[in-house]
């Protein structure tokens, strides 16, 4: 199968791609900059989709940049960064005349309300309700086929929490502070944290693009990237201490954080929603690290 990537050269990406060509996919990167197995995205939009019978949209300004301060012009490029990617996307496709058998956008869980009780599954209704949940409308909507294109090309939509792993994510910033004993809960602790492990995250796309025998529905399919024990801010830190042997007493409070981040960012980190991948694992996705015993395991001892 050849498999289209918008912002392979991200962490999610990279694993993606090493994921594919384990299965002897053939992938072509969508990026900035042109390379060998790459085009670039004026190039799709000014020669159309290449031959391919899969394609992932990954491609998004980083939401935790620690280098870029939370005002207007990065706001911009969130929303930017990944709606006309999407967007450009989504058009390829419907102008191609062999279109892809399979389309898949990775959102977030930021559609959801963040709550103590609250449960959500791919089926539970939302509205936005802050910046971060119009972002993930918006995005979404890009992604849209025509209705004779969602005919034959199955549109399918991710939404991860946390994405965990060695090389990038949220535990690229987190491991350091904690090895210095300085790792501590976010905010109160008992906020729920959605997470994954970014294998899994990588083996729910793939499973995504495979080519389905149903017939494709005209609304997107909805999977919960997210693991399927559910843990809360105080659980993960405690149990990332442990595995690592180091204290975990320095709580940060909710308004440092607000401070250091935005308010309107730092609440991916001090507020969380109950996240359960209700029709992933009806999907019949199998979870390598499906506990964070088992997830920070893999990603401390590697």
């Amino acid at each position: 199968m050849r498999v289209l990537i918008g912002g392979g050269s991200g962490f999610v990406g990279q694993e993606l791609i090493r994921l594919l060509r384990s299965k002897g996919h053939e992938i072509t990167v969508i990026s900035r900059q042109p390379g060998p197995g790459k085009i670039t995205w004026g190039e799709l939009e000014s020669s159309g989709l290449p031959p391919c019978e899969g394609a992932v949209n990954l491609a998004g300004e980083n939401l935790m940049n620690p280098l870029r301060w939370w005002n207007e012009s990065y706001k911009k490029d969130l929303f930017s960064s990944r709606i006309d990617t999407t967007k450009a996307l989504a058009q390829a496709i419907a102008a191609s005349h062999s279109p892809p058998h399979s389309w898949v956008l990775v959102s977030g869980v930021a559609c959801y309300k963040p709550s103590l009780t609250a449960q959500y599954t791919e089926d539970s209704e939302w509205t936005p309700f802050d910046l971060l949940s119009k972002l993930v409308k918006e995005w979404e909507a890009s992604a849209l086929l025509p209705e004779d294109v969602a005919k034959t090309t199955r549109q399918v939509i991710v939404r991860p929490g946390a994405v965990l792993g060695r090389d990038g994510g949220a535990m690229k910033q987190m491991l350091l502070p904690f090895w210095l004993g300085l790792g501590g809960t976010l905010g109160s602790g008992s906020q729920p944290f959605p997470w994954i492990h970014v294998s899994d995250l990588a083996g729910i796309i793939a499973q995504a693009l495979e080519p389905s025998t149903d017939s494709a529905p005209a609304s997107p399919r909805v999977f919960n990237g997210v693991a399927p024990a559910l843990n809360t801010n105080y659980e993960f830190t405690k149990e990332l201490g442990r595995i690592l042997g180091r204290p975990t007493v320095l709580p940060v409070p909710g308004f440092v954080m607000n401070a250091l981040m935005g308010s309107e960012r730092a609440v991916v980190l001090t507020q969380g929603q109950k996240v359960v991948p209700k029709k992933t694992l009806e999907a019949g996705f199998q979870y390598k690290y499906p506990d964070l015993t088992s997830a920070l395991n893999e990603i401390v001892k590697t």
